[in-house]
């Protein structure tokens, strides 16, 4: 190992939580199995235009991706066999409520009770994402996150999983990265929803924060046990151009990328100052709402693959929509054209830490795609042993210099469907082969496994 990279994950501590990450759509597939409604991204995914183009980059879809609905079993051996002490999942609003609201369609909270009792027979812990991305298509039907109204829908939800599933999970996020739900769905048009108006991110920005508000109060009143958190993608935004116009570019970009999102739940409202641009959120909030977006946390989860880049505009505040990749400095890239900079995870620890009232940081996801093959039962993927061992070791820096980072989730298990980008990039610990399912365990998942004292062996 290069200096910059960690070789003994001990290191890290017998108290640092070893886990692994999907998500519901990404790998359950079976989508309108025992009751299952349509979520937006299975709307979003078999669109096409005039021209028969999808929105999906690859043309796939997610109807099957890793069959996970039927084969959670395998996987969770899987990821006992890795070594990983925690599995973090997702659950699917439209299993549980096909329409957003009740009733509640016992089929689907009972397969997830049987996700959650299959992993506690593993002996592995779950860690449960009440929502990532999914949204039930008949609630965006009623204007989504644009509208107030989907707030108390989802504060509902989050009462009716927790009141069944809190007797066996202790660990719970909210939200998966607000971050792309509010400017990819609702600003770029790239992921589902697909909307492309302003007004509609600033809906969605200010509902998104007080859903998660509301929704930690509505996880305890009905789990007064349970360990809260939620996710956020976190990145130190770099604008494009040099001088102090660039400064004041990167200065709005990180009011809009990162704190807007951190700042309500902490009760410090919006940065305003930073970036005008975020005024158009004033005619969405309500007497009241300022208190009712502070989130009762127990953790934070830390989301990092790259930095984000927001290209400079004279005005400030207004910006070019931020973007991944395009490497300035000669760093390595991904397969989706991502540069690989281990430091901006550090520095996104550090930005955390600095507002003092975070008491446990967890790195909920991290990971990178290559392009890789399976030759003779292996997939050799020293690329991806290295961004690890080189992000780990910011996280044993951060540490040291005592962040209270307690916890890393590899992205992903499995390779599965890259949401918009569909089946095409590979960020598994495990290969997946697309038409027969079979799962191959690549030489990162190993390199993890000898490490974490996984039964797993090439």
């Amino acid at each position: 190992m290069n200096p910059g990279e960690l070789a003994d994950l001990a290191a890290l501590g017998p108290d640092f939580t070893w886990g692994v990450a999907t998500a519901a759509f990404q790998i359950e597939g079976s989508p309108t199995a025992d009751g299952k409604g349509p979520s937006i991204w299975d709307t979003f995914t078999h669109q096409r235009d005039r021209h028969g183009r999808t929105p999906v980059k690859d043309g796939s879809t997610a109807d099957v991706a890793t069959d996970s609905y039927r084969r959670y079993a395998e996987d969770i051996a899987l990821v006992k066999a890795l070594g990983f002490g925690a599995y973090r999942f997702s659950l699917s609003w439209p299993r549980i409520m096909p329409a957003g609201i009740r009733p509640v369609n016992r089929r689907g909270l009972d397969h997830y009770a049987r996700v959650v009792d299959a992993c506690l027979e593993a002996g592995v812990e779950p860690w449960v994402t009440l929502f990532h991305w999914d949204l039930p298509q008949a609630l965006e039907d009623r204007g989504g996150w644009t509208a107030r109204d989907t707030v108390h829908r989802y504060c509902d939800y989050v009462t009716v999983v927790a009141e069944a599933l809190g007797d066996r999970v202790d660990h719970w996020m909210l939200f998966n990265e607000p971050l792309n739900i509010v400017i990819s769905g609702h600003v770029t048009g790239a992921m589902a929803p697909g909307r492309r108006s302003l007004p509609a991110y600033f809906a969605a920005l200010h509902h998104v924060n007080l859903a998660t508000g509301l929704g930690s109060r509505a996880l305890r009143a009905a789990d007064p046990d349970a360990t809260v958190g939620t996710t956020h993608y976190l990145s130190p935004p770099i604008g494009s151009g040099p001088g102090p116009l660039a400064r004041v570019a990167e200065r709005a970009a990180d009011a809009v990328l990162n704190r807007a999102f951190l700042e309500p739940l902490l009760g410090l409202g919006y940065p305003w100052r930073e970036s005008p641009l975020l005024l158009g959120v004033r005619p969405f909030i309500r007497d009241g709402d300022t208190t009712d977006a502070v989130a009762d946390l127990d953790f934070l989860g830390v989301q990092y693959y790259t930095r984000l880049r927001a290209p400079f505009l004279p005005i400030p505040g207004l910006w070019t929509v931020p973007r991944f990749g395009g490497a300035e400095h000669g760093h390595e890239l991904t397969s989706l054209g991502w540069e690989i900079i281990p430091e901006g995870l550090g520095l996104a620890l550090d930005a955390v830490h600095a507002y003092g009232a975070f008491r446990r940081i967890v790195v909920t996801e991290g990971g990178a795609s290559f392009p890789e093959q399976l030759v003779s039962g292996r997939v050799h993927d020293h690329r991806r042993i290295d961004y690890y061992a080189r992000h780990l070791a910011q996280v044993a820096a951060a540490r040291a210099r005592g962040v209270p980072v307690d916890g890393y989730f590899a992205w992903s298990l499995l390779d599965n469907f890259e949401w918009a980008e569909g089946l095409t990039p590979r960020f598994g610990l495990v290969h997946v082969d697309f038409e027969t399912q079979a799962r191959t365990i690549k030489d990162s998942g190993y390199w993890f496994a000898e490490q974490l004292g996984g039964s797993a062996h090439p």
